[in-house]
């Protein structure tokens, strides 16, 4: 009894080790937000109003009720522990027109 215990520890304890040195096969990519690209951009006008910037651009993901005149378009794009974009594009409107915009197209390497 006392071997089978030992033995079965010992498996036990194997068993952990190698578990944490198995490579990973398989991770998902993940898009988050809003997929904004410079083609995207360069369609943008200052004077563009609301509905218009919302046709080029689609919704904001965050339309804050603080700062309605400000829109803000995240995107991130993940794969496991690895980040192959974070940007974040912030467009301010005055009388409903479009007036600027901040940010940049990340562009992977």
């Amino acid at each position: 009894m006392n071997t089978k215990l030992k033995v079965s520890t010992l498996l036990l304890i194997a068993l952990f080790l190698t578990n944490c040195s198995i490579p990973r096969i398989f991770q998902v990519v993940v898009s988050q937000g809003n997929l904004v690209d410079q083609e995207m951009l360069d369609k943008l006008e200052v004077g563009m109003t609301e509905s218009q910037v919302k046709f080029v651009m689609g919704t904001p993901l965050i339309s804050d009720t603080f700062y309605p005149n400000r829109w803000d378009y995240f995107t991130s794009v993940t794969q496991g522990e690895i980040t192959y974009t974070n940007q974040k594009i912030t467009l301010f409107f005055e009388d409903n027109k479009l007036l600027k915009w901040e940010g940049e197209i990340d562009i992977p390497e």
